[in-house]
């Protein structure tokens, strides 16, 4: 038994071993506090919680940044502040540039979805990355840019490939999220419907069997004959088949099967109220 916990505790330390490390955002001389706000959301929406500013030109703390930042504040109250780009990436391994244009320097250019891919990588070794985002009027300078390891440019419109720098920050941490998993969860995680995925949910229900919608069919055309609708009888079949084609699109959910049941049962009451007329 304690073979056992032993192996499984050196699983355990394995698993988190290979976790990469996320990588830092570092937001150079940003000019406006509500973007660092901005731009905090967005990392706390995709796990990136390391946060650097060089030189924010309205001074830090910042009561503005705080604001925009709503409940990802404690990204803005935890966020360290640099004088230089130098000193904020002097620990670490790999350095990206987030830059528009590549311009005369010889880089290696990755796109986000490669950037992020290279970073988990090494992430894995243990090695410490961030990505450079430039301030929002001029973006990183060619200095700035000579200090990362490579450049990380989106694939935008040519005629208009300016982002805004919580949208850079936003795309990017898009990217990193993805690869953390073959299909990572959508959208919010509650206690009462678990994480969303791709698809139709059957919250409270189920997809309904053949046999449940052979049943509805059954009903429903009988009801369709009596009222004179699947007329003339050689355009029958055809008409019979689009509609459960119809049905067959929809992929219904055994409440569904039961409401559309209830829904031909009552039209039935109601046309036999009337004594069979159909207005």
């Amino acid at each position: 038994m304690m073979k056992a916990k032993a192996e499984s505790g050196k699983r355990e330390q394995a698993s988190v071993a290979t976790q990469p490390a996320a990588p830092a955002v570092i937001l150079v001389r940003p000019q406006l506090g509500e973007n660092i706000g901005f731009a905090a959301r967005a990392m706390a929406n995709f796990g990136l919680t390391d946060l650097r500013l060089v030189a924010p030109r309205d001074g830090w703390p910042n009561d503005k940044a705080h604001v925009a930042a709503a409940g990802a504040a404690f990204l803005v109250d935890q966020a360290r502040v640099y004088q230089s780009v130098e000193l904020a990436i002097g620990e670490l391994n790999f350095v990206l540039a987030a830059t528009a244009r590549p311009r005369e320097l010889v880089k290696t250019v990755l796109s986000p979805e490669s950037a992020a891919r290279e970073l988990r990588e090494r992430g894995v070794r243990a090695e410490r990355t961030g990505v450079l985002f430039g301030p929002e009027r001029s973006g990183l300078d060619n200095d700035t840019i000579a200090l990362a390891d490579a450049i990380i440019t989106a694939p935008v419109n040519p005629d208009f490939a300016s982002l805004s720098l919580p949208q850079a920050v936003l795309l990017f941490g898009y990217e990193w999220l993805k690869g953390e998993s073959a299909s990572p969860p959508l959208g919010r995680v509650t206690g009462f419907d678990g994480p969303v995925t791709e698809g139709i949910a059957f919250p409270g229900t189920r997809p309904a069997t053949r046999a449940e919608l052979f049943g509805l069919f059954e009903h429903l055309e009988a009801k369709l004959d009596q009222a004179g609708f699947l007329y003339p009888a050689q355009k029958r079949p055809s008409m019979v088949r689009n509609i459960r084609n119809m049905f067959h699109r929809m992929g219904a959910s055994e409440q569904d099967i039961r409401t559309w049941r209830g829904i031909i049962a009552s039209l039935a009451r109601a046309r036999q109220g009337r004594g069979g007329k159909v207005s």
